[in-house]
Protein backbone atom coordinates (compact mmCIF):
# COMPACT_ATOMS: atom_id res chain seq x y z
CA UNK A 1 0.00 0.00 0.00
CA UNK A 2 2.18 2.92 -1.05
CA UNK A 3 0.10 5.58 -1.85
CA UNK A 4 -1.07 4.84 2.20
CA UNK A 5 2.56 5.48 3.15
CA UNK A 6 3.28 8.55 0.38
CA UNK A 7 -0.18 10.32 1.65
CA UNK A 8 0.99 9.58 5.27
CA UNK A 9 4.33 11.26 4.63
CA UNK A 10 2.61 13.97 2.40
CA UNK A 11 -0.30 15.74 4.74
CA UNK A 12 1.80 16.51 7.02
CA UNK A 13 4.76 17.72 5.63
CA UNK A 14 2.47 19.90 2.90
CA UNK A 15 1.17 20.93 6.35
CA UNK A 16 3.92 22.17 8.09
CA UNK A 17 4.80 24.51 4.65
CA UNK A 18 1.36 25.67 4.37
CA UNK A 19 1.34 26.67 8.00
CA UNK A 20 4.57 28.60 7.32
CA UNK A 21 3.45 29.90 4.29
CA UNK A 22 0.35 31.05 5.78
CA UNK A 23 2.41 33.12 9.10
CA UNK A 24 4.97 34.58 7.02
CA UNK A 25 1.48 35.51 4.68
CA UNK A 26 -0.09 36.78 7.77
CA UNK A 27 3.20 38.89 8.83
CA UNK A 28 3.97 39.90 5.47
CA UNK A 29 0.22 41.01 4.19
CA UNK A 30 -0.22 43.26 8.02
CA UNK A 31 2.94 45.09 7.33
CA UNK A 32 1.82 46.14 4.07
CA UNK A 33 -1.42 46.67 5.43
CA UNK A 34 -0.33 49.08 7.92
CA UNK A 35 1.58 50.96 5.56
CA UNK A 36 -1.18 51.28 3.34
CA UNK A 37 -3.16 53.02 5.82
CA UNK A 38 -0.27 55.17 7.18
CA UNK A 39 -0.19 58.99 6.44
CA UNK A 40 3.17 57.90 4.60
CA UNK A 41 3.02 57.42 1.19
CA UNK A 42 4.13 54.09 0.31
CA UNK A 43 7.65 53.83 -1.95
CA UNK A 44 5.82 50.47 -3.68
CA UNK A 45 3.18 50.23 -6.24
CA UNK A 46 0.88 48.03 -4.02
CA UNK A 47 -2.34 46.67 -5.66
CA UNK A 48 -4.87 46.77 -2.48
CA UNK A 49 -7.48 43.77 -3.54
CA UNK A 50 -4.45 41.19 -3.68
CA UNK A 51 -3.02 42.44 -0.66
CA UNK A 52 -5.82 42.37 0.96
CA UNK A 53 -6.97 38.92 -0.34
CA UNK A 54 -3.47 37.52 0.47
CA UNK A 55 -3.59 38.73 4.08
CA UNK A 56 -7.05 36.88 3.87
CA UNK A 57 -6.12 33.71 2.68
CA UNK A 58 -3.20 33.64 5.16
CA UNK A 59 -5.59 32.49 7.73
CA UNK A 60 -6.99 29.52 5.35
CA UNK A 61 -3.30 29.03 4.82
CA UNK A 62 -2.73 28.24 8.52
CA UNK A 63 -6.13 26.49 8.81
CA UNK A 64 -5.34 24.42 5.72
CA UNK A 65 -1.85 23.19 7.10
CA UNK A 66 -3.32 22.48 10.67
CA UNK A 67 -6.37 20.33 8.92
CA UNK A 68 -3.25 18.26 6.30
CA UNK A 69 -1.33 18.10 9.69
CA UNK A 70 -4.08 16.57 11.82
CA UNK A 71 -5.42 14.20 8.30
CA UNK A 72 -8.91 16.01 8.38
CA UNK A 73 -10.83 14.83 5.33
CA UNK A 74 -11.86 18.61 4.11
CA UNK A 75 -8.04 19.32 3.91
CA UNK A 76 -8.81 18.83 0.81
CA UNK A 77 -11.19 21.13 -0.46
CA UNK A 78 -10.16 23.92 1.67
CA UNK A 79 -7.13 23.29 -0.70
CA UNK A 80 -9.06 23.55 -3.83
CA UNK A 81 -10.93 26.31 -2.59
CA UNK A 82 -7.86 28.28 -1.77
CA UNK A 83 -5.86 27.41 -5.44
CA UNK A 84 -9.25 28.87 -6.97
CA UNK A 85 -9.57 31.85 -5.20
CA UNK A 86 -5.73 32.24 -5.73
CA UNK A 87 -6.15 31.62 -9.73
CA UNK A 88 -8.87 34.13 -9.85
CA UNK A 89 -6.83 36.93 -8.06
CA UNK A 90 -4.15 36.36 -9.93
CA UNK A 91 -5.73 36.71 -13.20
CA UNK A 92 -7.14 40.25 -11.46
CA UNK A 93 -3.61 40.86 -11.49
CA UNK A 94 -3.19 40.38 -14.69
CA UNK A 95 -6.30 42.52 -15.85
CA UNK A 96 -4.90 45.31 -13.45
CA UNK A 97 -1.48 44.78 -15.29
CA UNK A 98 -2.88 45.17 -18.77
CA UNK A 99 -4.52 47.89 -17.43
CA UNK A 100 -1.78 49.92 -16.86
CA UNK A 101 -2.17 50.50 -13.37
CA UNK A 102 1.30 50.23 -11.58
CA UNK A 103 2.86 46.66 -9.82
CA UNK A 104 5.81 45.42 -8.43
CA UNK A 105 7.17 42.48 -10.13
CA UNK A 106 7.42 40.98 -6.65
CA UNK A 107 3.54 41.03 -6.67
CA UNK A 108 3.47 38.74 -10.02
CA UNK A 109 6.41 36.87 -8.34
CA UNK A 110 4.29 35.81 -5.28
CA UNK A 111 0.98 34.99 -6.80
CA UNK A 112 2.77 32.84 -9.02
CA UNK A 113 4.00 30.81 -6.09
CA UNK A 114 1.00 30.82 -4.37
CA UNK A 115 -0.95 29.46 -7.38
CA UNK A 116 1.52 27.09 -7.82
CA UNK A 117 1.68 25.84 -4.34
CA UNK A 118 -1.55 25.41 -3.92
CA UNK A 119 -2.79 23.64 -7.21
CA UNK A 120 0.22 21.25 -6.50
CA UNK A 121 -1.10 20.76 -3.36
CA UNK A 122 -4.85 20.26 -4.31
CA UNK A 123 -3.68 18.32 -7.21
CA UNK A 124 -1.25 15.72 -5.31
CA UNK A 125 -3.92 15.39 -2.58
CA UNK A 126 -6.75 14.52 -4.79
CA UNK A 127 -4.31 11.72 -6.78
CA UNK A 128 -3.07 10.44 -3.47
CA UNK A 129 -6.98 10.18 -2.23
CA UNK A 130 -8.43 8.66 -4.99
CA UNK A 131 -5.51 6.12 -5.75
CA UNK A 132 -6.19 4.60 -1.67
CA UNK A 133 -7.98 1.39 -1.53
CA UNK A 134 -11.81 1.32 -0.53
CA UNK A 135 -11.82 0.00 2.67
CA UNK A 136 -13.48 -3.17 3.20
CA UNK A 137 -17.49 -3.81 2.86
CA UNK A 138 -19.29 -4.84 5.19
CA UNK A 139 -20.83 -8.16 4.46
CA UNK A 140 -24.18 -7.35 6.63
CA UNK A 141 -26.68 -7.65 4.13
Amino acid sequence: MPSARISTFFNPTIGVFAVLFGVATLISGGNNILLLQSDAEPTERIVPFVLYFNFAAGFAYVAAGAAFILHRRWASTLAIAIATATLLVFTGLGVWILMGYPYELKTVIAMTIRTVFWWFTAIANQLLNNARPAPPRSLKQ
